[in-house]
């Protein structure tokens, strides 16, 4: 992350709504100068609303209806962070999450959606689906879909509590899913029945006269049942009974009914009596704290009150992104009136359409209603699929800095003030450990005392930032750094930190700070090493390391040179981490490949080694910048032994091979394809998808070490059991040099090596 002019502001934006996506959008077309945006969100993805019962029904991928988060905030350039918050604290200026420290914000803007209003009887959110939040709806709603076949029940009932237009679409929408299945599935016939119960005397009761009739007669032909001025009052496993007495049972119980505020909002202040949403004025601003704005379904419009509806959502989109950009810049807010009517097109799950346009006492039903509508929605998702950050007016990092900007010292003149690290180490008050003689309390050197009869193991790293979010670029720094003591077999004791931080104000500085340390402090933490000192800098981008001092009995350490012939050689986590952040850099690579590349870089290397030392490993080292390929090349050279590998059994992260056959590679990449003079490979091995993701470099990459053949199956099962799922026998040692060691590429026979045996 770069900038012309030094960040002395921070936007937070909490929640991935329909509103902060399209002023993200705004931003980087036409960014905000010195002002460092934030967005918080519990998903990558974001769903949009006007194909989601499209998506029910079949008719569109569950990528297609949602927006990539993390493909927006990189073509923004600032920082996200995946974590659901708990609580926004207005009078410290915090929002306070789940996962990470406090987040501070000198402005923040809301846009977290609404939950369904449940009725207060026991079970109500035990034994049913709330149909919001969406992600947490699909994931239980498809689990249950894809068990069906295996199921093959005799009869389904599927209850939906909510007559409104979302109980209706939903209604239509899943009954053609459910239609889809039963139709692939020969074997399974059941009767389907779905029940729709409306606590009104009609369903769609805000719609006309004519859709409400409408829809009726279109459920009534369906087979839908409509169960009118009807009440959950009693819920169990699978069944509920009404207030009249009536009785259902059901396989799957939906509530689509009214919307509530999250649990969070009350207790943070921003609501008041009268209000159960945060009440904002015709600026989207809140009434109460002039610093914070909000949109969508958590906000009230006072003077303009109108239903919570995804079209309002996205209408209300650039008006917040214009009065964010102006009460940043200290100018005057522009009102904002929404529309009195809408257009409302009711998806009937079977490539239809119904119009509905206020209380005009008129409607209709076509095919060329859904494919308009389905235009309409495609259109709105295309607008966040072209966003490389090259469309961002000023977005190049190297473009020269802003001439007003006072020009940064180098040198001892480049150390960020002392306060910002006096202030964050008073905040975190790291752990004192009773080994650490001299540590934290300001001298020029720490003094740190090892156990006896050890040898101390050391070891340095220190990167640019790889990941938006500061606190995970701090563990997943930490982790790397310590991987180095782990594939020596060492125990860590003690770490100093290094740190770059952006030319920003004191408070900003401070921020990122404390977010980097905390989340160096959480990996400390786990593995038994304190932080016992540092250093701290400026300059044009975020950095981070650590020099790492560890112990360990002399002569039981893991060697490259201690590599021996006739073994398996063992590779702990998935390769492909350098392709998917370039890729991430040019806006190719989905929001949901970074999230399954940051598991494994987030995942600590201690108990792996612990495994690969009780299974007889002598050699070790971590995969990291020189990629699999140079990093092996490392061994076979030290210990001078060949080995060979198998490119079919490379385990790779999702999304790697993908962005590696369009092309994409690691700036590092053409470096580390150098030693492919050292591997014996003919032109066919070096036309396989898996070649050049040899050369890709890791960061915070898993281990790759051998063990005895007899030792490999157990040891392979141990690392499945203590979470490394990737962990695969990708290749054996050969025998001895004769003269310069090499790596052949082939096809391990499954005699050879007996890979089948080995494969979880």
């Amino acid at each position: 992350m770069q900038s012309s002019t030094p960040f002395t502001t921070d936007l937070l934006l909490l929640g991935g709504g329909h509103s902060h996506a399209i002023a993200l959008r705004e931003f980087a077309m036409r960014p905000l100068p010195g002002v460092r945006i934030t967005l918080v969100n519990e998903r990558s993805l974001t769903p949009y609303s006007g194909m989601f019962p499209g998506h029910l029904a079949g008719f569109y991928s569950y990528e297609a209806c949602h927006i990539d988060l993390r493909r927006l905030m990189t073509a923004v350039q600032g920082q996200f962070i995946v974590d659901r918050a708990v609580q926004v604290d207005p009078q410290r200026q915090q929002v306070h999450c789940e996962h990470h420290p406090p987040l501070r914000y000198d402005w923040l803007s809301i846009d977290t959606g609404s939950i369904p209003k449940l009725p207060n009887i026991p079970g109500a959110d035990q034994f049913g689906i709330p149909i919001k939040p969406w992600h947490q709806f699909l994931e239980r709603w498809q689990r249950w879909i894809s068990d069906l076949s295996e199921q093959c029940p005799d009869r389904l009932s599927i209850a939906i509590v909510g007559g409104g237009a979302g109980g209706v679409e939903t209604a239509l929408n899943i009954q053609t899913q459910l239609q889809q299945i039963l139709h692939a599935s020969p074997n399974l016939l059941p009767r389907v029945e779905i029940h729709i119960l409306h606590r009104g005397m009609q369903v769609l009761s805000h719609h006309n006269a004519w859709v409400r009739h409408h829809c009726e007669d279109l459920l009534r032909r369906r087979g839908i049942q409509v169960h009118p001025n009807e009440s959950v009052q009693a819920l169990h496993r699978q069944e509920l009974t009404c207030a009249s007495g009536l009785r259902l049972n059901f396989d799957q119980l939906l509530w689509v009914t009214g919307a509530a505020p999250p649990d969070w909002l009350q207790a943070s202040g921003l609501t008041t009596p009268g209000y159960d949403f945060i009440p904002v004025d015709n600026r989207l601003r809140s009434l109460h704290y002039s610093n914070i704005f909000a949109a969508g379904d958590v906000a009230t419009l006072v003077q303009h009150p109108r239903p919570k509806a995804g079209v309002f959502a996205v209408r209300q989109g650039k008006p917040l992104a214009e009065n964010l950009r102006r009460a940043l810049a200290g100018q005057r807010l522009r009102p904002y009136r929404p529309q009195r009517n809408f257009l409302s097109l009711i998806g009937t799950g079977q490539r239809r359409a119904i119009a509905s346009w206020g209380n005009w006492p008129l409607g209709l039903e076509a095919g060329w209603l859904w494919r308009w509508k389905d235009y309409i929605d495609r259109k709105f998702m295309d607008q966040f699929c072209d966003l490389s950050p090259q469309m961002a007016t000023g977005a190049d990092p190297l473009r020269p800095r802003d001439p007003s900007a006072t020009l940064p010292c180098a040198g001892c003149g480049s150390k960020v003030a002392s306060s910002v690290l006096e202030q964050v180490l008073t905040t975190l008050q790291p752990d004192r450990h009773p080994d650490i003689l001299i540590g934290l309390e300001g001298e020029d050197a720490a003094v740190v005392k090892l156990p006896p009869e050890q040898a101390m193991v050391q070891t340095v790293d220190y990167f640019r930032q790889i990941v938006s979010d500061p606190y995970l670029f701090g563990q997943i720094s930490t982790q790397h750094a310590l991987s180095d003591l782990y594939a020596m077999g060492a125990t860590p004791h003690s770490v100093l930190a290094i740190a770059t931080l952006p030319y920003s104000s004191l408070p900003l500085q401070e921020q990122t700070l404390f977010q980097i340390l905390s989340g160096c402090l959480a990996v400390l933490s786990e593995a038994g090493a304190a932080l016992v000192g540092g250093h701290t800098s400026e300059g044009e981008t975020l950095a981070f390391g650590l020099s790492c001092t560890g112990y360990l009995q002399p002569g039981q350490w893991m060697l490259k040179r201690r590599l021996a012939p006739q073994q398996a050689l063992i590779l702990t986590q998935p390769l492909g981490v350098g392709a998917l952040f370039a890729a991430q850099m040019q806006g190719l690579a989905k929001g949901i490949w970074i999230d399954a590349a940051l598991a494994p870089m987030l995942q600590s290397n201690q108990t792996a080694a612990r495994i690969a030392q009780c299974c007889g490993a002598t050699a070790c080292t971590d995969v990291t910048g020189f990629g699999l390929a140079g990093h092996l090349w490392e061994m076979v050279q030290a210990a001078r032994v060949n080995a060979a590998l198998d490119l079919s059994q490379l385990p790779l992260l999702p999304g790697a091979l993908a962005v590696s056959q369009a092309g994409v590679r690691s700036s590092l990449y053409p470096h580390n394809l150098q030693v492919q003079a050292q591997i014996q490979a003919d032109l066919r091995t070096k036309s396989h998808p898996h070649w050049p993701l040899l050369f890709d470099p890791q960061t915070s990459g898993g281990l790759l070490f051998s063990v005895p053949l007899a030792a490999a199956a157990d040891c392979l099962q141990q690392l499945h059991v203590q979470g490394y799922p990737a962990a695969t026998v990708i290749g054996k040692t050969l025998d001895r040099a004769l003269d310069l060691p090499k790596i052949e590429i082939r096809s391990l026979p499954s005699d050879l090596l007996n890979l089948s045996a080995l494969k979880r």
